[in-house]
């Protein structure tokens, strides 16, 4: 499967350009984003808000938010609840056109009925499998149900006692009579209502039948006058049954169903099914963690909703499912962080540095930019001693060709800071590293020095007793392989979970700017990458970092190496 999209495009948005230019629906624009609140929304939902949203903005139109709450077994008000919250931080906001399907029970309720009296519905008592059997399979056609030729009044009286709770779930149902020898088998008699003896999170006892997702969406897309109903391509199927219905019983609006591709994301698993089973076998620590790609894991992540919407605009809308490369997203992100996040410094695995040239008990303060191209950002204070700590990757004791980092004898320059040169090498008892002992250049702060010798490499580092400890939490791809979705027979798509997917260092340490820094800011880490403070882990007195992205942009490099191929 391609994993680079197409260029960006927009089709639907022909459509509506067209339908306005003829003056198809009065030259309203109305679009609707219905989830179901069965679990959180994920990056695929964002594309949908996205666009729904987008185009009744770009149109001077109006976007509806409607819960198809229709299944109380699996829908809790926690899902509605996270589902409000996530539109809202996309930056989307639907006023006061918030609807739910329950709000239109007892209406979908009396067009079930108006069905059955026009002979287009009927109670069939097969059970379930009973009804999968008959329907046929995509080369053969169904056959019809013994129950398919009750009368209308029987159908009404078994209808009502199917409201008023005289059979068990799995009795009967309510199927429009359609055609059993149809080609679309979404077309053969499909159960319109079912029992369901369950409560429901806004009607509670009320109703103990429930209308299906096919009879329900279109009703209530036509009830709120919906003009372009917009759905991805596995819905394309159900489209001449969404019109079926409409025209069987001749609602005064009928909306145009137009569907497009879902996203799909390489190392990513974006099924809410899935997604269930992640978190209730515990893989994850939740709805929200980090690795998932649920719109409420990306936040507590750090990633900004501006990325979320630029990512989406750049994969623009298309009618044949691809797969996009998740450096993609990545890019996005750090494209929007580089040019908002402030810069600061952190140790990720500290290793001591000793400048025993430099005065005991001597703090200096070096002023550094928050951000090297914006200077109404302003600037902060670190400080700089005796005792420093450098990250444990940035010395060899035995360093091969194109290391430039520290080694014995060899001079580098702190960033903002002096030049230094490495005299000794401090090991415990196990041969380990555990101490550095340098002497600095003091005619080098700042980074020159009188006579302009160069060094090649600038390394990152905080004061011992100033810097603040931290855990910082380092992301990897959830799953080991490019689509954990096609799994081979008597696989578990459980089985591709990278166990790498997650690393914690809890010794790490930042510099003092970031003692204070507020729930959820995003920074870089100079020569790490892009982290932010975790909105729910971290305290004042306890800092905890999530990496939202590394500084390394292979989709750059995927772009570059295509551009290259193509020019030969």
């Amino acid at each position: 499967m391609n994993t680079t999209p197409p260029a960006t495009s927009n089709f639907i948005k022909t459509i509506i350009e067209e339908d306005l230019r003829l003056g198809k629906f009065n030259g309203r624009v109305v679009t609707r984003f219905p989830p179901e609140p069965n679990g959180y929304l994920h990056i695929g939902h964002a594309k949908s808000i996205c666009l729904n949203f987008g185009l009744a903005r770009e149109f001077n139109g109006t976007c509806h938010l409607r819960f198809d709450d229709t299944n109380p077994i699996k829908e809790e008000v926690e899902y509605v609840e996270s589902i409000q919250r996530d539109v809202r931080w996309l930056g989307f906001d639907w006023n006061d056109k918030l609807f739910y399907a329950s709000d239109y029970f007892l209406k979908l309720h009396d067009y079930a009925v108006e069905l059955i009296r026009r002979g287009k519905a009927y109670v069939c008592s097969l059970d379930a499998e009973q009804i999968r059997e008959y329907r046929g399979t995509l080369t053969t056609p169904g056959k019809d149900s013994p129950y398919r030729d009750r009368g209308v009044a029987e159908n009404l009286d078994l209808f009502a006692r199917m409201r008023a709770g005289e059979f068990e779930e799995g009795e009967h149902v309510l199927r429009a009579k359609i055609d059993m020898a149809s080609s679309n088998v979404v077309m053969r008699d499909p159960v319109i209502y079912r029992i369901k003896k369950a409560a429901h999170h806004r009607t509670g006892d009320v109703w103990c039948i429930y209308p299906m997702y096919d009879f329900a969406h279109c009703l209530s897309d036509s009830i709120e006058g919906i003009t372009h109903s917009i759905c991805t391509l596995e819905f394309e199927n159900n489209r001449p049954l969404y019109h079926w219905i409409l025209d069987a019983l001749e609602t005064p609006c009928h909306p145009e169903q137009i569907e497009f591709a879902r996203l799909n994301l390489s190392y990513t698993v974006i099924s809410k099914r899935k997604l269930i089973q992640l978190v209730r076998d515990k893989i994850v620590s939740g709805w929200d963690d980090p690795r998932m790609p649920t719109i409420s894991g990306l936040r507590r992540r750090g990633v900004p909703p501006e990325a979320i919407r630029d990512f989406c605009d750049r994969i623009g809308v298309a009618r044949a499912d691809s797969m996009v490369d998740i450096a993609l997203l990545e890019h996005c992100i750090r494209e929007d962080l580089n040019a908002r996040a402030p810069r600061v410094m952190a140790v990720l695995r500290p290793l001591k540095v000793v400048i025993t040239n430099y005065p005991e008990g001597q703090i200096e303060e070096l002023e550094a930019p928050l951000h090297p191209e914006k200077a109404d950002m302003g600037t902060r204070m670190i400080p700089f001693s005796r005792d420093l700590y450098i990250e444990q990757d940035d010395f060899m004791e035995d360093p091969p060709k194109k290391f430039y980092r520290l080694a014995p004898g060899r001079e580098v320059r702190l960033r903002y800071g002096y030049y230094i040169t490495c005299r000794d090498v401090i090991k415990d008892a196990q041969g380990r590293i555990v101490e550095l002992r340098c002497v600095y250049d003091p005619a080098s702060r700042g980074g020159g020095t009188p006579d302009n010798r160069k060094v090649k490499a600038t390394l990152h580092w905080v004061s011992a007793a100033q810097a603040r400890p931290a855990e910082v939490r380092t992301y990897n791809h959830l799953f080991t392989v490019q689509n954990p979705n096609e799994t081979l027979e008597g696989q578990d798509f459980r089985g591709f979970v990278n166990p790498d997917s997650l690393e914690v260092l809890s010794n790490c340490l930042v510099e003092p700017h970031l003692a204070l820094a507020e729930s959820g800011s995003r920074w870089q880490f100079e020569r790490l990458g892009y982290y932010s403070v975790d909105s729910v882990d971290s305290t004042p007195g306890a800092l905890v970092f999530n990496r939202i992205v590394s500084l390394r942009d292979s989709w750059a490099k995927i772009q570059a190496s295509e551009k290259k191929t193509a020019g030969g």
